[in-house]
């Protein structure tokens, strides 16, 4: 699951699952290379079945999963995460789950080297490298690199703490929204790092974050993409759905025992651990604090979820790439689709 990388912007629906299949982009998959190796990708909001099209995808296919989500590359964080079950871990090899500790950073860039590590030896093992996830910033950073960002600026960084300290993290939004406001757009008011970071590179460089992102970038060489998206929003019978997954899904964490497990991580790694600002741990934390009762924890992390699916949705539109799939991944029609689509991918086809 993925909630460290989000965003606020104002909701706008996917288009309708007819006007998707109709109007399919003209590089929905990579041009063919000689020697190119088959690259699948799952993206689409949380909740939506990516794991369950992915594991459908490489038992098979014969592929190995990459995960693409800014929470499970943290260990010990298990339920608030949502990480594949040891079982689904066993019936097809992941890759990139539990690099890092939770007070340790992981930036898209390290997340984007380390993918690349992942996706190199899939491709020795003559298997097929499917990514799977919802963090849009790790996938672009994996897909298309990311531009030289300048170096840390601890005195900058440390006023800015001080300035949230007494103003809220708030008023940090408003500042990066003055600054660079699609920036401001992508990364959550509560987000603080993310928010220093983007505030950092865009004063260091004189230029907005979201412009330098379009200039140095390494893409990914030596294969074949496709990119697919799960569309579970395309009618207000599947949104309604989808947020009907996302409310049982967050209360299956606290049921689980996200307390204990929030309980058990602030013990050893602090108040200040930035892990623990995603969302469900972040809730859960407020309860531990005494700043808010278990039942609202749960309704506002019910609600932090589905607003995040929404950001999720708005992050993915911008693909141009993107093949989109109207419904669920655990959806059996969707799955054969998907299968369709990736047996033309490997095979050198395109789609009718």
């Amino acid at each position: 699951m993925e909630t460290l990388a989000s965003a606020t912007t104002a909701e706008r629906e996917a288009p309708h699952a007819t006007q998707e299949n109709e109007n399919v982009p003209e590089n929905w998959v990579t041009e063919r290379g000689e020697n190119e190796c088959p690259l699948l990708v799952v993206a689409g909001p949380t909740a939506s079945g990516k794991t369950a099209l992915a594991l459908r995808l490489g038992e098979e296919l014969g592929g190995e999963i990459v995960s693409c989500d800014s929470v499970a590359v943290y260990r010990l964080m298990e339920i608030g995460a949502a990480k594949p079950t040891p079982e689904e871990r066993a019936r097809v090899t992941h890759h990139c789950i539990d690099l890092y500790w939770p007070d340790e950073a992981c930036t898209a860039g390290d997340y984007a080297r380390h993918a690349r590590e992942a996706l190199a030896g899939i491709r020795e093992r003559g298997r097929i490298p499917i990514v799977a996830g919802g963090t849009g910033l790790y996938l672009r950073a994996l897909l298309e690199g990311l531009a030289p960002a300048p170096q840390r600026d601890e005195v900058l960084r440390s006023r800015l703490r001080e300035r949230v300290t007494r103003r809220g993290s708030a008023w940090l939004h408003r500042v990066l929204r003055r600054l660079d406001p699609r920036a401001a757009e992508l990364i959550h008011a509560n987000d603080v790092p993310k928010l220093i970071r983007s505030i950092e590179v865009t004063l260091a460089a004189r230029q907005p974050q979201t412009e330098q992102w379009q200039a140095g970038r390494d893409a990914l060489r030596g294969y074949r993409v496709l990119q697919m998206g799960l569309a579970p929003t395309a009618s207000k019978e599947m949104r309604e759905r989808l947020y009907a997954r996302i409310n049982d899904r967050a209360a299956e964490m606290f049921e689980r025992g996200l307390m204990a497990e929030t309980e058990m991580l602030r013990e050893r790694f602090g108040d200040e651990c930035r892990a623990l600002g995603a969302l469900g741990y972040a809730q859960a934390m407020a309860v531990l604090r005494g700043e808010m009762t278990l039942d609202a924890a749960l309704a506002a992390a019910q609600q932090g979820h589905r607003n995040y699916a929404k950001r999720q949705g708005t992050w993915f539109r911008r693909e141009a790439a993107m093949r989109w799939l109207p419904g669920f991944g655990d959806d059996a029609a969707v799955q054969e689709e998907a299968l369709a689509l990736a047996r033309e991918l490997m095979t050198g086809g395109r789609a009718a």
